[in-house]
C-alpha cells in the first residue's frame, strides 16, 4: 500500500512505496536525472516525521487564507490545498482512489479547508505535532458516544444581492425591488447571469452574456462591434439606456452610448417588463442592470492572457483585498488591455479598461464603496449591411460574403472615451431603519464616422436591366457624429422594516434625480464613389455633407417613489407607486431654435406571490412604464404626452428544497401605448399601440454531479401594431420578433479537471423590421463550445462561439439585410494565487 507525502509542490514516496501513483506530470521518468530526483525524494520517506517537520514556514493552525479549489479528483484537490496552505500532507492511494472532493472557496484555516474539502468522503485530515497533516478514515462512534458539534462556514457562501455567486444560479437580487430580496419572492420575471456563466460561455460583450436568457434577442441588427443592441419582449432595451449598479446609463438616441465591460462585471440582471416605479423613464420591454465587481475581504489575485482569431491579444488582471489589518478598508482594481483587428476590414478593435474601487467599513452599520472606471475604445466599426438581393434574395453574381468590407478604411472609425466616478453609501440606524445614497457622475466623448452603402445598386447597363453588372456596384454615403455627454445621477433611499402583528413590512421611500447634458453634431450626407460588393476597391474620396443635427440637449428627471414589501404566512406582496417630473431642453445651433418640454407622470406596480413549503411559488403582477417625448403637436403647439407601457404577468417559480436548481415560467400581455406615428401628411399623432403576448420558460439545474444545464424558451405568438396613424402598419410587427426562440447550454467537469461545454441557440423565422423584408428570414441555430482544464492555480479555456461558422441573416429593413456574427475562437489562460 504505497503512501505519499505532498509537501511544497512535490510528491515523495514513503519507505513502502515502489513507484509514485500521482506524478505531477503524466510522463514516465526515464532519464537518469529524473531517477536521481526520485532517489533524493526518497530520503524524505525514510523518516517521514522529519520530512513533515521541515515545513518551518507552513501556515499556522489559526491563520486564515483564501482558497479557490474546484471540485474534482480527491488526490488532485488535496495536493492543491496543501500547496496553497504550504503544509505537508501524507495519504495513501487506496484512501483517495475513485473519490471526488468538494469545492473550497473562501477564507479558512488549513483545518477548516480540509474539513470542507473532505466532507462526505469518510476521511479527515489530522494535524501532527510537527505541523503536517495525515489523512485518516473517520471513526464511527458508538451509539453511546457524544461528540461536540462542529460547524464549518464558507466565507463566500452567504450570497447577497450584489455580491459574487458561485456557479450559474443566483438566489437574491436587488434589481426588482431595490432591496436585498430573494428572487423567488419577486413578483416579476427576472434573470441573473453570473460571472461564472459569463466566463464559461466565453461571453466577451454584454449581449453575448445574455444569449441564453429568455425574452431577449441579442442580435437584432447583426454583427456590430460598436454597441450591445438588444430587444426585450419585442422592444428596444438600449433606449433610454442600460443600468450600472442600479443607476441609469442614459443615452440621447444618438451614438454616445455608455458601455460596460464583462471582465469588470459581477453579474448581469434582466428585469422583464415595465419598471418605472423604481427607475423612472424606462422602456416597456424591461431593463438590464450590470452589477460591478466590488472590493472583497478575501484576497483576489488573478492574471489572465487571451489569444484569439483576428489577431486578438488581451491581458487582464483582477486584484482585491484588505488594506488594513482590521479589514475596514478594502480595495479592488480590475483592468484589461486588448489589441485586435476587425474581421474583413482589418481595422482596429482595441480596448483599454481600468476600474479601481474602494470600500470603507468603519463599523458594522456603515459602508461606503467608491466605484470608478475608465474605458477607451478604438474601433474601426464592423456595422454594415448589404442589399437583400444577394443576401435574402438571389443575385446573379451569387451571395455577398459576410466578411466583405464595403466601407472606407481611411475614413471609418469609432472612438469612444468614457469615465465614471460614484459611490454607494449605506448606514443602518437601528434594527428598523437603513439609509442609502447612491450617486455617480460620468463623461463620455464619441467620434464616429463611417461610409454606409444604400439598399439599391448603381445602374451600370440601363439597356439590359438583367445584366449581372447591375447587381454588383453599391451606392454609398458618408455618416458621422461627434458627441459629448455628461451625466449625473443620485438615488436617496430610506428603508424601514416593521412588524405589525403577523405582517412583516419592508418599506422603501426614495427620491432620485438625474441630469444629463448632451452635445451632438451628426450628418448622413455627402459624396463617395460606389464600390463593387464582390471585389471592393477603396477610393478614399469621401466628402462629408452638412449636419442635419447640431444641438445641445439637457434632460432632467426627479422622482418620488414608495414601495411596501409585505410578508404574512406563506404570502408575499409588493406594492409601489411613483411620481416623476421630467424636462428636456433642445437648443439648435443650425437655426437657433430652442424647444422645451416638461412632463409629469404617476406609475404604479403590484404583485403577489404564494410561497409553498415545497419550493413552488406562483405569482401575479401588474407594472407600468413611461417615457417622455420631445415631439411638439403642430396643431396645439404643445408637447405630446409621454409614451406608456403596462403589463400583466402570471408566472411560477420552483426551487426544490435543499437544491440550487431553479425553474420558472411566465405568461404576459404587454402594451406600449401613446407612441408617436405619422399621418400620410407627416403630422405626428399619438395614436400608436403595440401589443405583445408571450410565454417564457427558464431552467438551471444539475441532473447529475458535475453537470450543469441552463435552458430558456421564448414563445411570442403576437407582437403587432394594433393602432397607428399609418394604416399600413396595423397588424404588422414593429421589431423583428420570432415566434420561437430556444437556447440550451450544458457543461460537464470530469474528475481529471477537464471541463467540456456545448450550447445551442435557435432563433425562428420572421419578416424583419416592420415586416419590410421581401421574403421570410430563415430560422437559424448557432452552436457554442468550451474545452477547459483546471489544475492547481491555473485555468485554461478554449471558447468557440458560432462553432460551425454558420452564415445567417439576423435582420432586414428597408431593402437591406445584416449578417450575424461569424465564428469567434478565444483561448484564455488564467492564473490565480
Amino acid at each position: 500500500m504505497p503512501a505519499y507525502e505532498y509537501q511544497k509542490g512535490h510528491i515523495a514516496p514513503s519507505s513502502r512505496a515502489t513507484h509514485p501513483a500521482y506524478p505531477l506530470f503524466a510522463i514516465r521518468p526515464v532519464a537518469h536525472a529524473v531517477a536521481l530526483a526520485l532517489c533524493s525524494f526518497a530520503l524524505y520517506a525514510v523518516a517521514p516525521q522529519q520530512a513533515l517537520a521541515q515545513t518551518g514556514n507552513a501556515q499556522t493552525a489559526s491563520e486564515r487564507q483564501t482558497y479557490n479549489i474546484p471540485a474534482g479528483p480527491l488526490a488532485t484537490a488535496l495536493r492543491s490545498l496543501a500547496s496553497t496552505a504550504n503544509v505537508a500532507l501524507s495519504f495513501t492511494a487506496e484512501q483517495t482512489n475513485g473519490k471526488t472532493s468538494n469545492a473550497v472557496r473562501g477564507q479558512f484555516t488549513p483545518q477548516g479547508a480540509f474539513t470542507v474539502l473532505l466532507s462526505n468522503t469518510g476521511l479527515q485530515a489530522v494535524q501532527l505535532d510537527s505541523g503536517g497533516y495525515v489523512l485518516r478514515t473517520v471513526t464511527v462512534p458508538s451509539a453511546d458516544a457524544v461528540l461536540p458539534a462542529v460547524t464549518v462556514r464558507d466565507a463566500g457562501a452567504t450570497e447577497s444581492a450584489t455580491g459574487p455567486v458561485r456557479g450559474y444560479v443566483a438566489s437574491r437580487s436587488a434589481t426588482g425591488t431595490k432591496t436585498d430580496t430573494a428572487i423567488i419572492e419577486t413578483p416579476q420575471s427576472i434573470s441573473i447571469v453570473t460571472s461564472d456563466f459569463i466566463e464559461a460561455t466565453g461571453a466577451i460583450r454584454l449581449k453575448d452574456a445574455l444569449a441564453y436568457t429568455p425574452g431577449i434577442n441579442v442580435s437584432p441588427w447583426g454583427s456590430d462591434s460598436r454597441f450591445d443592441w438588444t430587444i426585450i419582449r419585442g422592444f428596444d432595451a438600449q433606449t433610454p439606456g442600460y443600468y450600472l449598479d442600479g443607476m441609469q446609463l442614459r443615452n440621447n438616441n444618438g451614438w454616445a452610448i455608455w458601455q460596460t465591460e464583462n471582465y469588470g462585471t459581477e453579474r448581469i440582471e434582466v428585469l422583464r417588463g415595465p419598471s418605472s416605479v423604481l427607475y423612472g423613464q424606462t422602456g416597456p420591454g424591461g431593463m438590464i442592470n450590470v452589477v460591478s465587481k466590488r472590493p472583497t475581504a478575501e484576497p483576489i489575485r488573478e492574471l489572465q492572457v487571451q489569444l484569439g482569431d483576428n489577431s486578438r491579444r488581451q491581458v487582464a488582471g483582477d486584484f482585491s483585498g484588505a488594506l488594513d489589518e482590521q479589514g475596514k478598508v478594502l480595495y479592488r482594481v480590475t483592468g484589461l488591455v486588448r489589441d485586435a483587428k476587425l474581421e474583413g476590414s482589418g481595422l482596429p478593435n482595441d480596448r483599454a479598461y481600468i476600474a479601481p474601487s474602494l470600500t470603507w467599513r468603519p463599523n458594522s452599520d456603515t459602508s461606503l464603496t467608491v466605484l470608478s472606471h475608465y474605458l477607451r475604445i478604438r474601433d474601426g466599426s464592423s456595422y454594415g449591411s448589404f442589399p437583400q438581393v444577394g443576401t435574402l434574395l438571389p443575385n446573379p453574381n451569387g451571395q455577398f460574403n459576410p466578411k466583405t468590407y464595403v466601407g472606407e478604411p481611411g475614413f471609418d472609425h469609432f472612438k469612444q472615451d468614457q469615465w465614471m466616478l460614484g459611490y454607494l453609501l449605506e448606514h443602518k440606524l437601528n434594527d428598523t431603519w437603513t439609509l442609502r445614497q447612491n450617486a455617480r457622475y460620468g463623461v463620455i466623448d464619441v467620434d464616429y464616422r463611417q461610409v454606409y452603402n444604400e439598399s439599391d445598386f448603381a445602374l451600370v447597363n440601363p439597356g439590359v436591366p438583367s445584366d449581372p453588372a447591375n447587381f454588383r456596384l453599391l451606392k454609398r454615403f458618408p455618416f458621422g457624429s461627434k458627441e459629448n455627454a455628461k451625466l449625473f445621477a443620485i438615488d436617496n433611499q430610506a428603508q424601514a422594516k416593521v412588524k405589525l402583528g403577523d405582517w412583516q413590512h419592508t418599506f422603501l421611500f426614495g427620491i432620485d434625480y438625474q441630469s444629463s447634458r448632451n452635445y451632438q453634431r451628426t450628418y448622413n450626407s455627402g459624396t463617395v464613389s460606389p464600390i463593387d460588393g464582390y471585389a471592393p476597391v477603396y477610393t478614399n474620396d469621401v466628402v462629408p455633407g452638412d449636419p442635419w443635427f447640431d444641438a445641445q440637449t439637457k434632460l432632467t428627471q426627479t422622482g418620488f417613489y414608495l414601495q411596501d414589501q409585505i410578508k404574512w404566512g406563506n404570502w408575499a406582496a409588493t406594492l409601489g407607486g411613483r411620481y416623476d417630473s421630467a424636462a428636456a431642453k433642445v437648443g439648435s445651433y443650425i437655426d437657433g431654435s430652442n424647444t422645451s418640454v416638461s412632463e409629469h407622470k404617476f406609475t404604479s406596480r403590484a404583485g403577489l406571490v404564494y410561497l409553498h413549503p415545497s419550493g413552488f411559488a406562483p405569482y401575479f403582477s401588474y407594472s407600468e412604464s413611461f417615457s417622455p417625448t420631445a415631439t411638439i403637436d403642430p396643431v396645439t403647439n404643445s408637447p405630446l404626452k409621454p409614451e406608456t407601457g403596462r403589463q400583466y404577468e402570471v408566472g411560477a417559480r420552483y426551487q426544490p428544497v435543499g437544491s440550487k436548481n431553479r425553474y420558472s415560467a411566465a405568461v404576459f400581455e404587454l402594451r406600449r401605448q401613446n407612441y408617436i406615428t405619422y399621418t400620410p401628411d407627416y403630422l405626428p399623432k399619438q395614436t400608436g399601440e403595440i401589443l405583445v403576448r408571450g410565454l417564457e420558460l427558464e431552467a438551471a439545474f444539475q441532473p447529475i454531479q458535475h453537470m450543469n444545464i441552463v435552458t430558456a424558451y421564448t414563445y411570442t405568438p403576437k407582437a403587432v401594431v394594433t393602432a397607428s396613424s399609418t394604416p399600413s402598419e396595423i397588424g404588422k410587427q414593429m421589431q423583428a420578433v420570432s415566434r420561437d426562440q430556444l437556447s440550451v447550454w450544458s457543461d460537464y467537469r470530469f474528475t481529471s479537471g477537464i471541463k467540456v461545454g456545448l450550447g445551442a441557440r435557435y432563433t425562428g423565422s420572421n419578416y424583419g423590421y416592420q415586416e419590410s423584408a421581401a421574403a421570410k428570414l430563415p430560422a437559424y441555430t448557432i452552436l457554442d463550445g468550451l474545452v477547459a482544464y483546471d489544475f492547481q492555480r491555473w485555468s485554461l479555456a478554449l471558447n468557440m462561439r458560432n462553432l460551425s461558422n454558420k452564415t445567417f441573416i439576423s435582420n432586414c429593413s428597408a431593402g437591406s439585410c445584416r449578417y450575424g456574427e461569424l465564428r469567434k475562437i478565444i483561448a484564455t489562460a488564467t492564473y490565480r494565487w
